[in-house]
């Protein structure tokens, strides 16, 4: 090619490279159009997208308090530590500098820092001082290798808190099977937690923020919606009451070697619980390694049959329908047969005369059986309705029994007999306190609670509603079932143990055969004592029951002095005046009742000083095998 030719071609390459470039900006320019005119409100969504983040603002759980408003339960402020493995430049680097501040083990932490996973949980449950400390020596870190070269590199980042509410139980064991724990997530997960669930969680709220980095830049931040704490619930429980409770039955469950034992106290003209102690017991705060068995709140779940405490039911509905005065006289042999069927007393004693006043007092089967017979079986089922058997309570706590209670369609020949002694039926240690409640309280039954109240998020409380009472025997009936109990405690009955000075005791012991599911036998003993006082004009009521004690397991042995520990306690925290002595008493043996008659003004103080023989009070008879009721119905 010449040079005329190459000169001639000239303006042609010119005029093709300025159509290329013209084509060029044309491209961005219609680009530019499109990014800046048609589709920038989308691009700006987007870029916004993809540097705003929504988070969660947790509502803290609500308090559950004591009737003095002392924390039983809480919830307090912790972090939940999270990391973006990609943006962790070398993972025993920064192990080396974080591990201690966390109190972890540098090559755990080094494996949990390392890979590919944008959401790794390192710690839970971090007390805010330490992720503060935790922020600070990050930041020291970064203000010291930043002056390195590439030193940029090197910067830790990569980690934030999720702000969490960890669960605390400030009393540790105190109350652990009435109230519970949460779970993992936080929602309650047995007791009251798990019943009030609904009352105690809060609403969460939403914030946003822009996100650089994997960290959250300062002053983004922007709150969507405030979170709203849950309820706190006020407990009628003493915490200072249920101390000593604990306490009590704990000494005795140990001592006797025995499975378990319950102490409940209750105010019986409100049905207040106040006091609701199990052993043995669990810590909500450390449940690494318990045994799930020990969730279990005894005193609603547990059943069991009551024995001699449930002849006041017996006795009081025999009363109330007229069958008997508490000084008729009756004959109580030492056994009686029923249909095929011999039941005895604890141990022998001859065919004897004695007012239903000290049958009671000395807690014999045999005048049960009779005075049931009295009441005929429909009519004592009425009465062991009434008195809330066979039926929930409104406790509202999971895993609540109803007890077992046949309808009388059911019963065999044998089952009224057996139920008059207070066998052949089950309740829990909850309708057993309330059964004496009942008639500590004129004879009306006010249905149990531990609950008094609600306190919303700001500040206002309302009130816990229960059921109406009703009255299930009439106040004369209830205060002559009193002053028969008030004999149980005396120097002739079987509590002796649970008298008090200076102050008027009222009781019924119980010692039952113990119902085994397994073997679906009878296998140990229930132990038990259900007292009250001032007998005159009952403040408390305390319930103690020992499941499967070893060695001696009568009820007034037991359970007597744990009442008298617990009941003297609440008297004077609540100070009640000692109570004068009773102006009258019944008469308890025949002997003593005709003495009374023949003179009326005499005293019952000289009444046989003899204890009856067939008292449930082991003295220096307790090695001696005694012959046992056969409770089988």
């Amino acid at each position: 090619m010449n040079l005329a030719t190459d000169r001639s071609l000239q303006p042609k390459r010119i005029q093709i490279a300025v159509a290329i470039i013209g084509i060029i900006l044309l491209v961005f320019a219609i680009r530019l159009l499109d990014l800046q005119a048609l589709r920038s409100n989308d691009l700006m969504l987007k870029a916004s997208g993809e540097l705003e983040r929504t988070a969660t603002i947790p509502a803290p759980r609500g308090a559950i308090l004591d009737a003095n408003g002392v924390e039983l339960a809480r919830s307090v402020l912790s972090y939940r530590i999270v990391v973006d493995q990609k943006l962790i430049h070398d993972g025993e680097e920064v192990a080396k500098v974080v591990a201690p501040i966390l109190d972890m083990d540098e090559s755990y932490l080094a494996d949990r820092l390392t890979g590919d996973r944008r959401y790794v949980v390192i710690a839970d449950k971090v007390r805010p001082a330490i992720w503060r400390t935790m922020e600070s020596r990050i930041e020291s870190y970064n203000e010291k290798v930043i002056e390195e070269r590439n030193g940029y590199a090197k910067r830790i980042s990569g980690f934030w808190a999720e702000r969490i509410y960890d669960r605390e139980y400030p009393a540790g064991q105190l109350a652990a099977s009435l109230l519970g724990f949460t779970n993992a997530a936080g929602a309650g997960a047995a007791g009251l937690e798990y019943s009030l669930n609904s009352q105690l969680t809060g609403q969460d709220g939403v914030y946003t923020y822009a996100n650089a980095g994997g960290t959250i830049i300062p002053g983004t931040q922007q709150v969507m919606l405030d979170s709203v704490p849950g309820e706190s619930v006020q407990l009628t429980i003493d915490r200072d009451v249920q101390w000593v409770a604990l306490k009590a039955i704990t000494k005795v469950v140990k001592s006797s070697r025995a499975v378990s034992g319950t102490v409940i106290v209750q105010n019986p003209k409100t049905g207040e619980i106040l006091a609701h102690a199990t052993y043995p017991t669990f810590d909500p705060n450390d449940r690494d390694g318990v045994d799930p068995a020990l969730y279990r709140n005894l005193t609603v779940e547990e059943i069991y049959e009551p024995g001699s405490t449930g002849k006041v039911i017996t006795y009081a509905a025999a009363l109330e329908e007229g069958k008997i005065s508490p000084e008729t006289i009756i004959t109580t042999p030492y056994k009686i047969k029923r249909y095929g069927t011999t039941f005895k007393d604890h141990e022998y004693h001859k065919t004897e005369k004695i007012t239903v006043a000290g049958a009671l007092a000395n807690s014999t089967n045999t005048g049960a059986i009779k005075i049931g017979e009295m009441v005929g079986k429909e009519r004592l089922y009425d009465y062991l309705r009434a008195f809330g058997l066979g039926q929930s309570t409104e406790l509202r706590l999971p895993g609540e029994s109803a007890g077992k209670l046949r309808p009388v369609k059911e019963w065999s020949g044998t089952s009224l007999p057996t139920i008059a002694f207070g066998q052949g039926y089950s309740l829990t240690a909850i309708q057993a306190t309330s059964i004496f409640s009942t008639l500590a309280n004129d004879g009306v039954r006010v249905p149990p609670s531990v609950i008094k109240g609600t306190i919303a998020s700001n500040g206002a409380f309302t009130a816990h509603k229960t059921e109406d009472a009703v009255r299930v025997v009439s106040s004369e009936t209830a205060e002559k079932m009193r002053m028969i109990m008030e004999s149980v405690v005396g120097p002739h009955g079987t509590a002796e143990t649970a008298a008090i000075p200076g102050y008027r005791v009222a009781g019924k012991t119980g010692t039952a055969w113990r119902h085994d599911e397994k073997c679906g036998c009878y296998k140990g003993y229930t132990a038990s004592f259900i007292g009250f006082a001032p007998a005159d004009d009952p403040a408390y009521v305390v319930n103690v029951t020992i499941q499967a004690p070893k060695g001696v397991y009568y009820g007034g042995y037991l359970g007597g002095p744990v009442f008298k520990e617990v009941m003297s306690y609440i008297l004077q925290s609540q100070n009640i005046p000692p109570t004068a002595k009773a102006e009258s008493s019944y008469a308890l043996s025949y002997k003593e009742y005709l003495r009374k008659i023949s003179n009326p003004t005499s005293s019952s103080d000289s009444a046989e000083s003899k204890k009856p023989k067939n008292s449930e009070v082991p003295e220096k008879k307790e090695k001696k095998k005694r012959e046992k009721v056969d409770a089988r119905g």
